[in-house]
């Protein structure tokens, strides 16, 4: 099964950026998701477990390195990947 999550953190910190650097990034080097920024979310596609089990980690990680920050996500059950998808 696929799955398309749309994610925004919100780190509490006044220098929000290196966090918020830092949880793409890590996104990013994980093979077999595929991963879209924009100004206002990050957009990850790929397989279920995959996804989830990258963010169940990382989610996890970015408290333990950063601190406390709020995740806002969006799930659902069908990748909608642009690359994939180019006319929606």
């Amino acid at each position: 099964m696929e799955i398309s999550v749309e994610i925004s953190k919100y780190p509490l910190a006044d220098d929000y950026i290196p966090y918020i650097k830092d949880f793409i990034d890590r996104l990013n080097a994980v093979d077999g998701i595929s991963v879209v920024t924009n100004t206002m979310s990050t957009q990850v596609f790929g397989d279920y477990d995959l996804v989830m089990d990258t963010l169940k980690t990382e989610i996890k990680r970015s408290w333990e390195t950063f601190g406390r920050s709020i995740f806002v996500c969006k799930f659902i059950g069908r990748n909608l990947d642009p690359a994939l998808n180019p006319h929606g």
